[in-house]
């Protein structure tokens, strides 16, 4: 074959992709290649002792440890043990493996520890709250033709990804977290009242849920008390429970779209064309009508509830029932998206 026509046929597969709705080998690639080059360059930054603690072999048991809870040790490098342009090489692959509106999301909850420690000054036993003590790690080699993983984790946060060559395998587990959700205290940290993080993935939830009526709303709920906590936090594959809850086909038009969007904030947190793959998987999967809404605990803010949003391929929990800093009721948020047919890549 001529190298005329295969750079036709080429483009033409190109082209395929996006008229039926997919994203184009072409646009993932170039995100691969530009996280690859980014993490690279915070790789080579390096000195040899920094190494040692920032990159992993990629078969690493580490590398499926992940956590959100405040932990005194983590894998990888933190940010505090950077040099200021260390810190923006490891800022430059946060930003490269997500959307500006997850690399948002990212900074704000490290920048939020410096709100928990003036809230917490004083007190005994708490954690130790620093907007640094944020980790950065490289499994295996960030180079073309290579399959590596990047692990991005401190309190609140944490970003799993594994890549091969020109595919994102795996970007989960997804996990954000507030505290507080809602800042209702005055402050010397310049973070302003009324200042609120994961707006959407509770305003939207309760949208829904409030929206049911009260034959939906007996389908829907699980349990009239939220739990304190979403199941498997740090356990390297979620649960495995068949979906529970009303179906994507019991709920009107209007409630639909409510769904998915509050679905598509948990999806976005990655690159568009990352996120065009998780929209892929969904459709291939059964679609939506294979995706149920559960819920726990209060119909309304300020008392403790949870919600559950499952499919084949995903796995979204919410959990918002702990206090905050300053004391305010059911203003502490933990959420993950999850990949329910295995995360980091390993499927089960």
């Amino acid at each position: 074959m001529s190298p005329r026509r295969m750079v036709c046929i080429t483009a033409l597969v190109g082209i395929m992709a996006l008229a039926q709705g997919g994203h184009s080998f072409f646009q993932l690639a170039t995100v691969v290649e530009n996280a690859r080059g980014a993490a690279a360059t915070f790789v080579n930054s390096l000195n040899d002792e920094q190494r040692a603690k920032a990159v992993l072999p990629l078969d690493s048991p580490r590398r499926l440890d992940w956590n959100i809870i405040p932990k005194e040790t983590r894998k990888g490098l933190q940010l505090n043990e950077m040099t200021d342009a260390q810190r923006a090489a490891a800022r430059a692959v946060l930003q490269n493996v997500l959307s500006q509106m997850g690399y948002s999301k990212s900074t704000q909850i490290m920048n939020m520890e410096n709100l928990l420690k003036e809230f917490e000054a004083g007190r005994q036993n708490t954690p130790l709250r620093d907007s640094t003590r944020y980790y950065f790690t490289v499994f295996g080699r960030p180079e073309a033709n290579e399959k590596w993983g990047l692990s991005v984790e401190g309190h609140h946060l944490s970003l799993n990804f594994l890549l091969d060559g020109d595919q994102v395998i795996s970007s989960t587990p997804q996990a954000f977290a507030a505290n507080p959700a809602v800042v209702r205290n005055e402050n010397k940290s310049a973070i302003e009242l009324g200042t609120r993080m994961l707006r959407v993935e509770e305003t939207a939830a309760f949208e829904l849920v409030q929206s049911l009526s009260n034959s939906q709303r007996a389908t829907a709920l699980i349990a009239e008390t939220a739990p304190r906590e979403m199941r498997a936090l740090g356990v390297s594959q979620p649960p495995q429970d068949p979906a529970v809850g009303i179906s994507y086909g019991e709920l009107s038009a209007t409630q639909q779209r409510v769904l998915r969007r509050l679905v598509n904030e948990y999806i976005r947190a990655v690159p568009d064309e990352v996120a065009d793959a998780r929209r892929q998987l969904i459709r291939q999967n059964g679609g939506w009508e294979a995706v149920r809404f559960a819920w726990s605990g209060a119909l309304q803010p300020g008392i403790g509830h949870y919600y559950r949003i499952q499919g084949p391929t995903f796995l979204i929990e919410f959990v918002n029932t702990q206090p905050d800093s300053a004391g305010n009721l059911a203003n502490h948020i933990h959420c993950v998206w999850r990949d329910i047919r295995g995360d980091f890549g390993e499927r089960l």
